[in-house]
C-alpha cells in the first residue's frame, strides 16, 4: 500500500510567492491545494498565467475561494485532509492600505483568524504564516532583530500582519498547532507583483519612460529574491516548533540609488529620474538579521541583487507583452 502524500494547503497560491511555493512543493513530491481568490487588485490573467503549468498535474488542485469566506474554506478542510498549511493570502501594499484600510482588516486579519481556527479545528500539524518586515516600522538601528519592538507600524498593512502575528501566537499557545511566522523583506523576481519597484523601474527603463524616485534615493532596503524565499518557506515546514518568529532577508543594504543603477545594467538603458516627495507610511531602513534563520531553519540567501535582478529582467522580457 503506497504511502499518503503530504498534502499543504497554500493560501495566495496564484500570487507572486506563493506559485513559486506550490512549484517547489510539488517537485519535492506533495500534493497541494492552492486557495486564491484571483482578485482584480492586478491581473487575474497574470495569476492564473502564474500557475496553470501545473494545472494537469494531479496533486495540484486550484480552490477559487476568498479566505474571508469561513464556511467555503472550512469545505476545503473537510475534503482534504490538510497536513500542513503555509498562509501566504493578504491584501498587500503600504500606500493601498492607507486608502483603503477596512480592507486589509477584513482579508489579512479575519482571513487569518479564518485559517487559523480550521487549522485548530481540523489538526493541522504545521502553520506557515508569511509576514513583513514593515511590522518593524521605523527602527532606528540595523540589522532588525526578531526580538525588536514592534508595537508601532506606520501604515494599516504593517498594523494588519502585526494583528495576524499576535493572533497566530495566541493559537500557538491555547492549541496544538505549530506556528513558524517569516518576516519576509522586499521580495523580488520572476512573476513579482506589478505594483511594486523592481517591477516597475524595469518597466519604465526598458520603455524610454521616467522612473518615479521617491526621496532622493538615500532609503535602504533589504532585497530578497523570491527562490531563496521559497527555499525559507519550504524547510520552516518541515519544523516542527511550537512558535517561532523569524526573519528571511538578504541582510544586505541596498540603498534606491544602487538599485536604480543594478536595474539599469539588467535592461540595458539608461533611467530617466523623476523625483517625488518620500511617500507616508515607506520606511527609511529594512534590513534582517538572519542569525535566526541560519542557526533554526539552517537557510541562508544565495542569490545577490545583481544575478536576481538579472533573472527579473530576462522573465520580464519574456512576458511583457502578455
Amino acid at each position: 500500500m503506497s504511502k499518503k502524500k503530504e498534502t499543504i494547503l497554500v493560501t495566495g497560491g496564484a500570487g507572486f510567492i506563493g506559485s513559486h511555493v506550490c512549484d517547489k512543493l510539488l517537485s519535492k513530491g506533495k500534493k497541494v491545494i492552492c486557495v486564491d481568490n484571483i482578485n482584480p487588485y492586478y491581473s487575474p490573467e497574470r495569476k492564473i498565467k502564474n500557475i496553470k503549468h501545473n494545472f494537469k498535474n494531479p496533486d495540484f488542485n486550484l480552490v477559487i475561494i476568498d479566505i474571508r469566506e469561513k464556511d467555503e474554506l472550512e469545505q476545503v478542510f473537510c475534503n482534504e485532509k490538510i497536513d500542513k498549511v503555509v498562509h501566504l493570502a493578504a491584501r498587500a501594499g503600504v500606500r493601498p492600505s492607507i486608502e483603503k484600510p477596512l480592507w486589509f482588516k477584513e482579508t489579512n486579519v479575519s482571513g487569518t483568524v479564518n485559517m487559523l481556527e480550521l487549522s485548530k479545528k481540523y489538526k493541522v500539524k504545521n502553520f506557515v504564516f508569511g509576514s513583513s518586515s514593515s511590522v518593524y516600522g521605523k527602527v532606528n538601528k540595523a540589522p532588525f532583530e526578531e526580538t525588536d519592538d514592534t508595537s508601532h507600524p506606520i501604515s494599516p498593512y504593517a498594523a494588519s500582519k502585526k494583528a495576524c502575528e499576535l493572533f497566530c501566537y495566541t493559537y500557538s499557545h491555547l492549541t496544538d498547532l505549530n506556528v513558524i511566522i517569516l518576516r519576509f523583506f522586499t521580495v523580488y523576481g520572476p512573476r513579482g507583483r506589478p505594483d511594486m519597484a523592481p517591477y516597475l523601474f524595469t518597466k519604465w527603463i526598458d520603455e524610454g519612460k521616467q522612473i518615479k524616485r521617491f526621496g532622493d534615493g538615500t532609503t535602504k532596503r533589504d532585497y530578497t529574491y523570491v527562490g531563496d524565499i521559497v527555499e525559507g518557506v519550504t524547510k520552516a515546514l518541515e519544523k516542527n516548533l511550537d512558535f517561532e518568529i523569524i526573519n528571511l532577508g538578504n541582510s544586505t543594504l541596498i540603498d534606491l540609488n544602487h538599485f536604480i543603477k543594478v536595474v539599469e545594467k539588467a535592461v540595458g538603458r539608461k533611467a530617466k529620474i523623476k523625483q517625488y516627495p518620500e511617500q507616508e507610511g515607506d520606511v527609511p531602513v529594512t534590513c534582517a538579521s538572519i542569525d535566526k534563520a541560519k542557526n533554526m531553519l539552517g537557510w541562508e540567501p544565495k542569490v545577490s541583487i545583481e544575478e536576481g535582478m538579472k533573472k527579473f529582467t530576462e522573465w520580464y522580457k519574456k512576458n511583457k507583452n502578455d
